[in-house]
């Protein structure tokens, strides 16, 4: 099985979508919501898991409630963006636990850090401490989220 969304049929979608939005829904409840029988909703899960759509199961946490409620988002500049540069820097950033997401841009800047923090003195420290000592740093602008207005998974566009 190709990994291509476009050469999934309605089964594998639907698998999709029932567990994007219920990770722990066992093979027999998730054949029935499907419409097939156990056996081929394990395999097509196992085949889907296979070929790496599926990449793993795990719970969904509010960092709301854990205290997690400041974000930021950081644009960065670097110094150097041949490769070897570039690739100090991704390795550097995966260690930074306070990084949730980081996306490399064709832009006026080179990466977008999105960074979760518990206030501002903890992403004050993070970008001092953390971000601005990553490899190939030469400046960071910093965009704080005042509210979140839309968040979705990609279980909810299956």
């Amino acid at each position: 099985m190709q990994s291509d969304f476009s050469d999934m049929d309605r089964f594998d979608r639907s698998i999709l979508a029932v567990l994007a939005s219920d990770g722990r829904i066992s093979i027999t409840d998730l054949a029935k919501r499907i419409g097939l029988s156990k056996s081929p909703t394990q395999a097509r899960l196992r085949r889907l898991e296979e070929a790496g759509v599926i990449t793993g199961y795990r719970a969904m946490v509010n960092p709301i409630r854990l205290g997690f409620d400041h974000i930021a988002f950081a644009e960065v500049r670097l110094t150097d963006t041949r490769e070897a540069a570039l690739a100090a820097f991704n390795a550097a950033v995966s260690k930074v636990g306070a990084i949730e997401q980081a996306h490399m841009i064709a832009g006026n800047f080179d990466y977008l850090l999105k960074v979760r923090t518990q206030d501002m003195a903890e992403y004050r420290r993070v970008l001092a401490e953390d971000i601005s000592t990553l490899p190939h740093v030469a400046s960071t602008s910093t965009y704080v989220a005042m509210e979140a207005v839309k968040e979705t998974a990609l279980g909810d566009r299956l």
